[in-house]
């Protein structure tokens, strides 16, 4: 006797459907753990080993103190600002720590400056800070302060050892 009652049974669905979903599962677990694991931030990293000393560290001074020298000549003669020469003035002092030392200087901040041992260059570089994140001298000339900085920039490349 047939089914009159209209009732029809659910159809089953094919195999490969249900391996396709997993699949698409896992695709997007996998996606998930690479993004969550390349973007936290490292602990524990071991820094680079710093570099040797240039080989000519007389030619390094020379040409840092001409940098110095043309941050300077910009700002007295108004192509640049005096923030904008601090902030040149302490990238320099920090490329020049990294270039005659092989420490990352323009990654760090004051205190850990501090630490790595060079008192001179950290010293300058807090003496830029006023004028470099502060708003503008106003008690002195801002030519005046840059040359001030300036004259610390060149002192500290002089007298590295």
């Amino acid at each position: 006797m047939e089914n009159d009652s209209g009732f029809y049974a659910p159809l089953t669905y094919s195999a490969w459907l249900t391996w396709a979903g997993l699949g698409l599962l896992f695709i997007v677990a996998a996606w998930l753990a690479f993004v969550f694991l390349s973007t936290r931030q490292r602990t524990g990293t071991v820094p680079a080993a710093p570099s040797g000393p240039p080989s000519e560290p007389s030619g390094l001074k020379r040409d840092y103190l001409r940098r110095i020298d043309a941050v300077a000549v910009d700002a007295a003669a108004g192509r640049v600002s005096a923030r904008d020469s601090h902030q040149e003035l302490s990238l320099l002092i920090r490329s020049f720590v990294r270039d005659i030392a092989g420490i990352d200087a323009p990654r760090m901040t004051l205190a850990e400056l501090h630490r790595q041992g060079i008192p001179a260059a950290a010293l300058a570089i807090s003496s830029l800070y006023p004028a470099e994140f502060g708003p503008e001298p106003r008690d002195t000339e801002p030519r005046d302060s840059v040359a001030a900085a300036a004259e610390t920039a060149r002192e500290v490349v002089r007298t590295w050892n």
